[in-house]
């Protein structure tokens, strides 16, 4: 049998659903947002679970977009898989958490910015590759924008450069931060597990309103400038350097 690359487990009220595809840096590939999918199903309809962990193996949260994928067939395809993945989890009538304790990149920022807390490590770091690849922070924008410091996302967003789980946490990016992401992570587990589940669900729909109305307006725009940018000689160029592991034609 075929390993899966998303992992699901369920300990005190809380189901934790772990990205492990380490081959690929736990990209978004088809495959793993499907199987993603099918775990926040999972959890919603477990009525012993309380709240959802977004975890992972090895030493990246996410990369973001499978750019084997993407430099192989339909540049649209991509893009509209995560707005989906991304409003499922921010429609979720239960609270997830991101759990990062590695690097998060592009598309790995939106699931994260999608999750309603998020919880760093001392291995965490952060980082808007999309700018050096032809692409621009197009769909994760959808979730993120509502929620972080504009100077802040400017800065980031523009220059693609890495950042660490204190400015991370500055910008509203995460929740918290520190030397031990379950240390920062149990006591919102704690408290959540105390919620009722009416509570959380009437709760969350009050604190997502506004992103959803985002996706709404948005969500159709953004997916098809994502299409377009990935379907462009630029991007295409700047994935397969990024592939090759070589700087793309325009670097300076």
């Amino acid at each position: 049998m075929t390993e899966p690359l998303v992992r699901y487990g369920v300990a005190e009220a809380v189901a934790t659903l772990t990205l492990d595809s380490p081959a690929n840096r736990n990209a978004l590939s088809s495959r793993l947002v499907a199987e993603l999918e099918e775990g926040l199903t999972r959890a919603t309809a477990d009525p012993d679970v309380r709240a959802i962990v977004l975890s992972h193996t090895g030493t990246v949260f996410c990369a973001g977009a499978d750019l084997t994928e993407a430099t192989s067939g339909d540049p649209g395809s991509a893009p509209r898989l995560l707005v989906k993945l991304m409003r499922a989890i921010v429609e979720l009538p239960k609270p997830v958490i991101a759990r990062a304790d590695g690097h998060v990149r592009a598309g790995g920022l939106g699931l994260l910015g999608a999750c309603d807390l998020a919880v760093a490590g001392p291995a965490a770091t952060f980082a808007f590759t999309e700018v050096r690849l032809g692409l621009a922070p197009a769909v994760i924008s959808l979730p993120l924008l509502p929620r972080l410091n504009p100077r802040a996302a400017a800065c980031w967003y523009l220059t693609g450069a890495t950042f660490d789980g204190a400015e991370a946490e500055r910008i509203g990016l995460v929740t918290g931060h520190g030397p031990d992401a379950d240390a920062v992570l149990a006591p919102y587990l704690e408290a959540l597990r105390k919620a009722s589940p009416q509570g959380l669900a009437e709760t969350k729909r009050l604190v997502t309103a506004e992103v959803l109305r985002v996706f709404d307006r948005d969500g159709e725009e953004m997916a098809n400038l994502s299409a377009r940018l990935f379907g462009s000689a630029e991007a295409q160029e700047g994935m397969r350097a990024f592939l090759e592991r070589r700087p793309p034609s325009w670097a300076r």
